[in-house]
C-alpha cells in the first residue's frame, strides 16, 4: 500500500473547532453597484475625506462617478497613497479628520488604499499623533470613523476584512493592523472596475489571492468543508487569470477574481480549522519592508520554496492533496513524488503569468536576510505554524528564493 493511502486511512478524525463569527460589512458586488454609494456616505456623514492613489481613478473615470456620488456632501482629498502604504500618509489623514471633522473616510482603490484608509480611521480617533503606535499594539484601538470602500483590483480582500497592513520606511518594517473596529461599512464591488488593471497588477493580484488561501490551506486542524472551499477558490484563481491576461475585458474573469479576492482574508475559509499563522506573508512582509517591491509577486516567488523547504512526514499527504485536487497531478501512489510535482506545477503557473523566476530578477539580494528573519521571527509566533520554523530556517529560504 503507498505510503499516501496508508497514511490517509489511518489519519486521526480531526473534530472541527467551535468558532464565532461576525462580518459586518455591507457588500455591493456587481456592474453599477455604484449608484448606491451616495445614499450609504450620507447615511454616515456629510464630511467625507476621499483616500486614493497615483491617480489611476482619475484616468479611467472612476474619480468623476464618485464625485457624482459625494454631491451635497463636504469632501476632502488624500491622494498618492503608495503600494505598502506608509504609516506617513496615515498620520496625514488622520491629521485631516481631526481638522476637519470627517465624519466617514471613503477609500478608493486597491489594498494600499484601503489598508491606510482603515489605519486613518483608527488613528483619526487616537488621543496620540503616530499612528505607528497602533499598528505596534493593535489593542489601543478602541473606536474608529466608518468606512467604505470602492474596490479597483481584485486582491487583498481587504474590503471585506478588519485587518491591513502599513510600512513604516524610517524603520525598515511592514506590519499588520487588525481590529474589529476596522470592518468597513460597506465595499463596493465593481468588477467592470478592474478591467484597466495592467497585465502586471492582475498577476500580482492573484497572486496575493491565492497566497490568501494556501496560507489557510496548509495548517494544523483542518476541516474538509474549509479544504473544498480553499481548494475551489485556488482553482477559480488559476483557471480565470490567464483568461483575464489574454482579455482585460473578459468579464466573467474578473468577475471571478474579484469574489475570490474578496472572500480570501477574512477567516471564512478557514472557520474551525486551527489558525494559520500566513508564513509566507510574514516573510515577505520583511522583503516589502527593505526592497519595497510589490507584495503578490513576492508572495508568488517564496511560497514554491517554503512548500518544497516544508515537505516531511507530516506536511507531504496535505501537499499531496493540494497536488491532486488543485493542480491536476495524477496519482501516481508516491505522496512524495507528487507532493513535489504540485510544487513544480504551481511554480510553472506562476512562471506562465508573468512572475520573475527570483527573488534576484526584481531586485533583491541577500544584505538583509539575517535581519528579516530574525524580525519575521520576532514579529510573528512561527514556531507555532503547520511546520514550525526558527530564523535559520526563514533565512534559508530567502536564500532558495533568491
Amino acid at each position: 500500500m503507498s505510503l499516501y493511502y496508508e497514511k490517509k486511512l489511518n489519519r486521526e478524525v480531526l473534530k472541527m473547532h467551535n468558532f464565532t463569527y461576525f462580518a459586518p460589512t455591507k457588500l455591493y458586488f456587481g456592474k453599477n453597484v455604484i449608484e448606491n454609494l451616495g445614499s450609504e456616505i450620507k447615511a454616515l456623514g456629510d464630511k467625507v475625506l476621499l483616500v486614493y492613489g497615483g491617480g489611476s481613478i482619475k484616468k479611467t473615470g472612476i474619480y468623476n462617478v464618485i464625485k457624482e456620488q459625494l454631491q451635497g456632501c463636504e469632501v476632502f482629498e488624500l491622494s498618492g497613497v503608495d503600494p505598502n502604504p506608509r504609516v506617513t500618509s496615515v498620520n496625514q489623514g488622520a491629521a485631516l479628520c481631526k481638522q476637519h471633522g470627517i465624519e466617514v473616510v471613503l477609500a478608493v482603490g486597491g489594498g494600499s488604499v484601503m489598508d491606510c484608509s482603515k489605519a486613518i480611521c483608527a488613528a483619526a480617533k487616537y488621543a496620540g499623533d503616530d499612528a505607528w503606535d497602533l499598528v505596534k499594539n493593535s489593542s489601543l484601538v478602541k473606536e474608529a470613523l466608518p468606512l467604505i470602500c470602492v474596490v479597483t483590483i481584485a486582491a487583498t480582500g481587504s474590503e471585506f476584512d478588519c485587518g491591513g497592513v502599513i510600512s513604516n520606511l524610517s524603520t525598515n518594517e511592514k506590519m499588520g493592523l487588525v481590529n474589529p473596529h476596522l470592518w468597513p461599512k460597506v465595499s463596493f464591488i465593481d468588477p467592470s472596475y478592474t478591467c484597466s488593471v495592467s497585465k502586471y497588477q492582475t498577476t500580482a493580484g492573484s497572486c496575493d489571492i491565492m497566497s490568501h488561501y494556501m496560507e489557510q490551506y496548509f495548517t494544523t486542524g483542518v476541516n474538509d468543508i474549509g479544504d473544498g472551499f480553499l481548494e475551489t477558490e485556488l482553482k477559480t484563481v488559476i483557471k480565470y487569470t490567464p483568461a483575464a491576461l489574454e482579455n482585460g475585458n473578459d468579464y466573467e474573469a474578473r468577475a471571478h477574481l474579484m469574489w475570490a479576492a474578496t472572500l480570501g482574508c477574512n477567516r471564512m475559509a478557514s472557520l474551525g480549522n486551527d489558525p494559520s499563522i500566513f508564513v509566507c506573508h510574514a516573510i515577505e512582509h520583511e522583503l516589502s519592508a527593505f526592497h519595497d517591491i510589490t507584495h503578490g509577486i513576492g508572495l508568488a516567488i517564496i511560497t514554491p520554496k517554503v512548500m518544497r523547504y516544508i515537505l516531511n512526514d507530516k506536511s507531504v499527504n496535505k501537499l499531496a492533496q493540494f497536488a491532486h485536487n488543485v493542480m491536476h497531478v495524477e496519482n501516481s501512489g508516491d505522496a512524495y513524488a507528487d507532493a513535489k510535482a504540485g510544487i513544480s506545477a504551481l511554480e510553472k503557473f506562476f512562471a506562465s503569468i508573468g512572475v520573475p523566476e527570483g527573488l534576484s530578477k526584481i531586485g533583491v539580494d541577500d544584505t538583509h536576510f539575517k535581519a528579516m528573519a530574525e524580525h519575521a521571527c520576532a514579529y510573528n509566533p512561527l514556531h507555532k505554524a503547520f511546520i514550525p520554523l526558527n530564523e535559520s530556517d526563514v533565512e534559508a529560504i530567502l536564500r532558495q528564493s533568491l
